[in-house]
């Protein structure tokens, strides 16, 4: 399926890439899949590069219904709730580098505040790549609904910083091997 052209079953709704603006594919649409990481899909399209959900692209056929959603390990439920905040931000891969933003190193930190009715507040900060990148709000999307399906969690927010500045540096060794910089 990755690196293949696929003909869609039924309309579905995508996100243009670098732009953020949502699309929406008309059923029978040619789509080329560049890109299947975590729980989006990158394709070439009439309308250019986009950023499909798995849900979206079960509802148009590109998908079986069987591939939806990517199961955790059992174990990682006894996990401290900010390990398994970290693992759930580490399944959201930037639309155009075959990355985690965990390796990119666009997570700067997690911070689980436990609240009186016994859930927790989780506090994201996080940077883009660059400031102005409109799929911004699309990645922070992502990563509040993320955290909030795991146990426990009773409030998010995600916070975008611009200081530090997002530089290469901060890529993990596992990111520099992966994009050929090591």
């Amino acid at each position: 399926m990755l690196n293949s052209e696929i003909v869609t079953e039924a309309e579905m709704a995508a996100v243009q890439i670098p732009g953020g603006n949502t699309v929406v594919l008309p059923a029978a649409s040619r789509i080329y899949i560049t890109q299947m990481l975590g729980n989006s899909i990158t394709a070439a399209t009439d309308v250019g590069l986009v950023r499909i959900s798995r849900d979206q692209a079960i509802a148009g056929g590109v998908l079986a219904a069987d591939a939806a959603g990517e199961m955790q390990p059992a174990e990682s439920e006894n996990l401290p709730l900010e390990k398994r905040v970290w693992r759930v931000l580490s399944d959201i891969f930037d639309p155009e580098i075959p990355v985690d933003i965990v390796n990119l190193g666009l997570v700067y930190s997690v911070e689980v505040t436990p609240q009186q009715d016994g859930t927790s507040c989780v506090h994201v900060r996080m940077t883009l790549t660059a400031p102005g990148c409109g799929m911004g709000p699309h990645l922070m999307a992502e990563a509040e609904a993320n955290i909030a399906e795991l146990p426990g969690v009773g409030e998010v927010q995600v916070e975008f910083v611009w200081d530090p500045p997002w530089n290469q540096d901060m890529m993990s060794e596992e990111a520099r091997m992966q994009l050929g910089m090591l």
